[in-house]
């Protein structure tokens, strides 16, 4: 199973969501009919943790999101770069099993992947802010 492939699809189902309000059930249901050949790699639980996970805890995620931001409000941040946001923050803060660094990392590899040059450092800020809040509290 390629977590960092995983990662990048439930990114991209989650923006998807984002516009379109599918549930995670739908929209897994259809991606995984329309990429078939990819879903041998994937780690489907993951992807429905992640994706379930985000929306149970959107309030709290949006919140960490909002209070690491400097000088932005929640609703200037792009779809995309929320979405590369949402799924690493959810990480931080709810999956043990990944190592911080990895998952900042692979935020900011989406971010050179799917949005502009100025927001890797954007996310790289916000996401280093909250590991280290994070680690602290801990």
């Amino acid at each position: 199973m390629n977590r960092k492939i995983t990662r990048e699809e439930t990114m991209k189902l989650l923006f998807e969501m984002s516009i379109n309000k599918y549930s995670p059930e739908e929209l897994i249901e259809s991606y995984l009919e329309a990429n078939s050949e990819l879903d041998q790699g994937l780690d489907i639980e993951y992807m429905k943790r992640v994706l379930n996970g985000i929306l149970e805890h959107k309030e709290n995620i949006d919140n960490t999101i909002k209070a690491n931001l400097h000088n932005w409000k929640l609703g200037r941040v792009s779809k995309i770069n929320l979405a590369i946001l949402r799924v690493s923050t959810y990480e931080l803060l709810y999956e043990d099993n990944i190592p911080k660094a990895v998952s900042i990392n692979e935020a900011v590899e989406m971010s050179k992947k799917y949005s502009d040059y100025k927001s890797v450092s954007f996310i790289n800020g916000v996401l280093d802010k909250i590991e280290k809040r994070d680690s602290e509290s801990k």
